[in-house]
């Protein structure tokens, strides 16, 4: 899809957050790594860290249909890994969403962690340690 037409706007490409620790055995966590778990989704997501792009463009990059590109990228937005950032207008004038990668770092701490209060500090820990 080469011959777009210019966003109303600039395209948001988000910036350096803090960073997000999941522990291995949470819900948040599964489907993290639900998301990750098809190399269609990984595909998908390095492409979008070398520059925004609709599921039309990310279909012709990752040479899958634009069904299954919208397919993880919902489920890589469910996830917190890919953003919306903008919009772009193809030659026909309809409106297609563009899509970028949050860009916040995240942490997956696997281990013997109790309930006992332990998980809290592992996360706070590793929080203070990678601000």
């Amino acid at each position: 899809m080469s011959g777009l037409l210019p966003s109303d706007g600039d395209v948001d490409v988000g910036g350096e957050g803090s960073p997000r620790v999941h522990l291995f055995d949470d819900e948040e966590t599964e489907e993290l790594i639900g998301s990750l778990s098809c190399a269609t989704a990984r595909e998908i997501l390095s492409s979008l860290h070398e520059s925004p792009a609709t599921a039309a463009e990310l279909a012709d990059s990752v040479d899958t249909s634009i069904q299954n590109v919208r397919h993880h990228l919902g489920n890589l937005e469910d996830a917190e890994l890919v953003q919306l950032a903008g919009t772009r207008y193809s030659e026909k004038g309809r409106e297609m969403k563009v899509y970028a990668p949050t860009d916040d770092p995240f942490v997956v701490c696997v281990g013997g962690l109790d309930d006992d209060g332990a998980r809290e500090g592992i996360v706070d820990a590793i929080e203070s340690f990678l601000e």
